[in-house]
């Protein structure tokens, strides 16, 4: 065999071997493929879960948000309506530490004619006493005799 014959045989086995490295290089690209395929298959199909959950959990959040807005706003009358009891009692307190304090400078104020009509009272009370006793004392002599 001649020099080129050699050549030309070794050129073809190498080109030989090299298609075949392509194709088991190619088939096994070929696996990996079809198994990343179905792998994006499978997130796909999660990834749709998760969004229609997390729709329905955004609707939910909105409806729920949009309730506790409405109570909120309905809470705000009753906290106006305390606010406006509490301004009443401080007035109502107010008051009666006007009215106390006017009762207590009359009441001093008052202290000594009230201490003059108790003896004057006092004073009636043992006249009245005295009368009815001397009276008594004069039917029953009245009526010894």
């Amino acid at each position: 065999m001649s020099l080129t014959a050699i050549s030309l045989f070794i050129i073809a086995v190498s080109f030989a071997l090299i298609a075949i490295f392509v194709v088991k290089v190619l088939k096994a690209a070929s696996t990996t493929m079809k198994s990343v395929a179905g792998t994006l298959e499978s997130v796909e199909g999660k990834i749709d879960g998760i969004t229609k959950e997390s729709e329905y959990l955004l609707q939910k959040t909105n409806v729920l948000a949009e309730d506790v807005q409405h109570k909120s706003e309905s809470l705000d009358s009753l906290f106006t309506s305390l606010n406006h009891v509490g301004t009443s009692v401080g007035h109502m307190g107010e008051t009666m530490n006007q009215l106390s304090a006017s009762v207590s400078k009359s009441s001093q104020k008052h202290s000594e004619d009230m201490a003059k009509v108790m003896k004057w009272g006092d004073t009636c009370i043992n006249l009245y006493t005295k009368w009815k006793l001397r009276k008594q004392t004069f039917q029953s002599r009245t009526d010894n005799e």
